[in-house]
């Protein structure tokens, strides 16, 4: 998935004993970096709200986990190869590029995961030349297959001697981001119809990037993100010249890596292992049901896990998530979003609603965050799409989706910080 224009974008591993097995092997990369239709369904959730997975790229559905994709909840590996040019001389070490990316990255994600999940960086310590001048690949954002294949069959050959590719989980190829050639709206995860093959181990997918330094905030937990099957969030205009924001805002990382509130929606921690079953609640009608619920930012995770000022949480083992079913891969999702963990800049507090939809491929609106304040936006100066900075339904508000009867009903906060919540579905579903 390619990024915003200065702002989101995708990642995997090799290790290749002929230059010819490299290039036949990579000439089966789709055009669109697309992986073909879903593979064998691992089980990990029968709640009737459950979203059945599609064969939607990314597919938001969380009856089953993609078993193409690594599923991050243990720790994971991942190798930085870092790539020089013969027309440039670096002009960074190594060490300054690892240190762009790490250990933020792996801050975020501990955050997120509530600590189900790390992501131990192994950078290299030394360039990796590359044969030909960085102009010679031709890089940039829509990447011309062709170029890619041939930019990949260098890196991975190149790599070969120095890199036992078997011991990794994820790979990022870090190019000179001072090189002519290297063009910092290109990085993305590049994905394999037929994945790679090297020290015993098939490669599905790998992360180019071309960051300069310093880079974009988050990015490289945006791109990573892909690698875990989560879709881009992101509206890209026909032309590209129009808001990119208008489907999520600052609300997930998937959306924008520059957000004010970037934590993973709920319902990707649902899909990714983070939460407990007891922490999903689906909400049958057609009367209320109330609930109490915890701020997603809420539990351990790392240093820095609230704002200053902000109440002191609980242990991160409460409701999370509460979802109202609205049709066979449809559904509304309902999480309290604060100034807690990745969120301590969010411009406001409250209950975010939003649809989600397992029909619907990355980039194309799985998600649609609900404003529950059409009329007015927030944090102009630097939201990255201030008309739904202040959607979630504050305290004291009462708020019904359009279109479906659905209400919601945001009644108050106890002393440990948790809000309590009343969720009507109606009877128009």
């Amino acid at each position: 998935m390619p990024r915003l224009p200065r702002r989101p974008r995708l990642l995997p591993r090799p290790r290749l004993r002929s230059g010819a097995a490299v290039f036949t092997t990579l000439s089966a990369l789709v055009a669109n970096s697309l992986v073909s239709g879903p593979s064998v369904a691992e089980p990990f959730s029968a709640a009737p709200c459950a979203l059945a997975r599609t064969t939607a790229h990314h597919s938001e559905g969380v009856d089953t986990w993609n078993s193409a994709y690594v599923r991050p909840t243990r720790t994971l590996d991942a190798v930085m190869v870092f790539l020089s040019f013969p027309d440039w001389t670096p002009m960074t070490s190594p060490g300054e590029l690892a240190a762009d990316h790490f250990p933020a990255t792996d801050r975020f994600f501990r955050q997120a995961s509530y600590n189900r999940f790390s992501l131990k960086a192994h950078p290299l310590k030394r360039w990796i030349r590359m044969p030909k001048p960085s102009t010679s690949y031709a890089i940039q954002r829509d990447w011309n297959p062709r170029s890619r294949a041939a930019y990949l069959r260098d890196a991975l050959a190149a790599a070969d001697p120095h890199v036992d590719f078997s011991r990794y989980d994820v790979v990022y190829f870090v190019a000179d981001p001072d090189a002519p050639g290297v063009d910092s709206d290109a990085t993305k995860v590049v994905n394999l119809d037929t994945p790679l093959h090297a020290d015993g181990a098939d490669i599905r997918r790998v992360v180019t990037v071309f960051e300069q330094h310093p880079p974009d905030r988050l990015v490289l937990a945006h791109e990573t993100g892909h690698v875990f099957d989560l879709p881009d969030l992101y509206h890209r205009p026909a032309d590209g010249k129009g808001d990119w924001d208008t489907y999520v805002g600052d609300w997930d990382l998937m959306g924008s890596q520059f957000g004010l509130a970037p934590d993973l929606f709920a319902w990707h921690k649902w899909k990714l292992g983070w939460l407990e079953p007891r922490q999903v609640v689906c909400v049958r009608g057609p009367g209320p049901t109330r609930l109490t619920m915890e701020p997603l930012g809420a539990g351990p995770g790392g240093p820095a896990t609230r704002a200053a000022g902000a109440p002191a949480f609980g242990l991160g083992n409460g409701v999370k998530l509460a979802v109202v079913r609205t049709g066979p891969d449809g559904a509304l999702a309902f999480e309290v979003r604060s100034p807690a963990g990745n969120d301590r800049a969010a411009c406001r507090s409250g209950v975010l609603v939003y649809r989600i939809s397992s029909g619907a491929r990355s980039g194309r609106g799985p998600v649609e965050v609900i404003d529950a304040h059409p009329r007015t936006e927030a944090c102009w100066e630097n939201s990255v799409y201030p008309p739904l900075a202040d959607a979630p339904v504050a305290l004291g508000e009462t708020f019904t989706v359009p279109g479906s009867g659905v209400r919601v009903d945001v009644e108050g906060r106890t002393p440990s910080g948790e809000w309590t919540v009343r969720i009507t579905p109606g009877t128009k579903l």
